[in-house]
Order: structure tokens, then sequence, then C-alpha cells
């Protein structure tokens, strides 16, 4: 799938973003504590979480507008859109298929018809084009992978949770506050992380790109998501969370020049004080070691 503006290197890259006093990702079978590798004690960020914010700047940014429509979102019904993308291609599917074979399954594509709502559904969201989607439920576009990925994030130290009581000044029925007395309180919980820099890591594929048309633009909107996507996910609940540093490297050709765990082992970050808890990112010292980079990468630092 072509549009001119095709990607023609593979892309790596580091993301460091911080957390201090709130919650990066709580998880909901554990009461919302935020998330902890059991043996090391070290934070973890799920790489969903990741992806929701990315989709959610983009759509505030483009205010969901094809083609920068997000197909994963809140309160969506994923078949509707996918039987949207037949109707938008005008193609019946209660009618004999494209190919003039008998219809298999009465409301449901096949044959060419499925490459076509694929490559309409890669060309109007954004999330698809980069993400990738299982598109095979209902109506069914098939499916797409995603040249987009990142790996959990984890943060560089062991973190603390914290769980502190809260009250609500206000009950929420009649029958609250008569058991109260009218004292009318409730209480509740909340869990924070003092402070944690978390990293995770991220690959764009080139080949993948050229086959949803994720495009150099698209490409420049994931940067800029990656740097701001806390901006506009503000909440009591994440207290301070942002982007600290984005660490790109650009290979030469499509497929590469360099196994990507040697390029990740080249950066570091290391706490400045180590007989002190880290509580900003002051705190931290991160570093490349650009010796140990090969020939035919190139090292963009953001932030």
């Amino acid at each position: 799938m072509s549009n001119g503006n095709d990607i023609q290197n593979r892309y790596d890259f580091i993301l460091y973003f911080d957390i201090k006093d709130g919650n990066p990702n709580g998880d909901p079978d554990a009461g919302n504590l935020p998330r902890v590798d059991a043996e090391s004690g070290h934070g973890l960020v799920t790489d969903v979480c990741l992806k929701r914010k990315a989709r959610n700047y983009v759509a505030l940014k483009n205010e969901e507008k094809p083609p920068y429509a997000i197909f994963i979102k809140e309160k969506a019904i994923l078949n509707n859109k996918i039987e949207e993308a037949y109707i938008s291609l005008g193609i019946d599917l209660t009618a004999a298929s494209a190919d003039g074979k008998k219809r298999n399954k009465a409301g449901q594509g096949q044959g060419k018809e499925i490459d076509q709502a694929r490559m309409f559904m890669c060309k109007n969201f954004y999330d698809i084009r980069a993400f990738g989607a299982v598109l095979s439920t209902g109506a069914n576009a098939g499916q797409v992978r995603g040249p987009v990925q990142f790996t959990f994030g984890r943060s560089v130290d062991p973190i603390i949770a914290l769980e502190h009581s809260i009250t609500r000044m206000a009950v929420a029925t009649e029958a609250e506050a008569e058991k109260q007395g009218g004292d009318n309180r409730t209480m509740g919980r909340k869990f924070t992380v003092p402070y944690g820099l978390n990293r995770t890591h991220g690959f764009v594929s080139a080949p993948l790109a050229n086959q949803t048309g994720f495009s150099t633009d698209d490409l420049e909107l994931l940067w800029e998501t990656l740097q701001n996507m806390s901006e506009h996910d503000r909440s009591a609940a994440r207290g301070l969370m942002g982007t600290r540093k984005l660490i790109i490297f650009e290979h030469e050709s499509k497929m590469g020049n360099a196994p990507v765990q040697k390029l990740f082992d080249a950066v570091t970050a290391n706490k400045i004080d180590e007989n002190k808890p880290a509580r900003d990112f002051s705190d931290y010292n991160i570093s490349i070691n650009k010796d140990a980079i090969p020939q035919g990468v190139k090292i963009v630092e953001l932030l």
C-alpha cells in the first residue's frame, strides 16, 4: 500500500518517562495497585497503557477525523466500524460476492473484498496503520500486523507503592446519609508511587509500515505523540507524569543495520547518589555509549 511517502528505514527507540506522587498504570485485579514485578520490585506499565495514551493524543490533536480516526477507543463497537467500511466501499454483503462466487456467509466479506476493506481501515484509522488490529470479527476485514510496537515500561529502580486513606465529604444516596446520621462522609483508598523513572522500548518496521500505509508523516506524528502524550492525560490519580527523553535509532536500511539489543544496551540510566531515594528526574544520569553504536545507525535525541 504505497502513498508516495513510504518509510525507507527501520527505527528502534527508547522512551524514558517518569511518575511522581501518582499511579502510572493501576492493576484492576489488585485493587488498582501500581503494577510491580513481584521478584525484583520494579514498577511495570503495560504496552496497552502506552498505546492508549498515544491513541488519545492523536484523537485530540486531529479531532478523530480520517485519516487520523481511532479504531480502539472508549465505548467503540468495533464490528460496526468494519461494517461501515464495506458500506463506504459500496460492497453489499447480502448479495453475491464481488468475485461472483456464492457468499459463504451473509453479512461477511470474502476474497478480494477483505483486502479492500482492510486497506480502507488502514487508510482511515491511524492506530490500525500504526499498531495493527484484528478485524476478522463481524463483517471481516482480515488482520493487520502493525509496524509500531512497544514493550512494557519498567522502572529503572524498584518502586514503593504507598497507600493513602482519602475522605469525600459527601455520599451518593439518601440511604447512606441516614446510616451515618447526617455525617455524610465516604472513605476510600488511593495508591501512589513517590517517584519512578520508567523505560520502555519501541520498534518501527519499514516493510510492515509499507504494507499498512504508515507514512513518514505518520512517523513524525508518532515522535510528537511520544513526547507529549501525557500533556493532555492529567488526572489526580496519575500525579505528575511525563516524557523525559526519547532516543531514536535510525537505520540506513529497511531491514536494519544492527541487532536491537546492541543498541539498547548502549543506553543506561544511573542514579547519581545511590545513598538516597530518587525523587526527581535530576537524580538520574542517562548516558549513551556512542562508541558501541555500529555504522549505519544514526542516533536522534529528543527532549
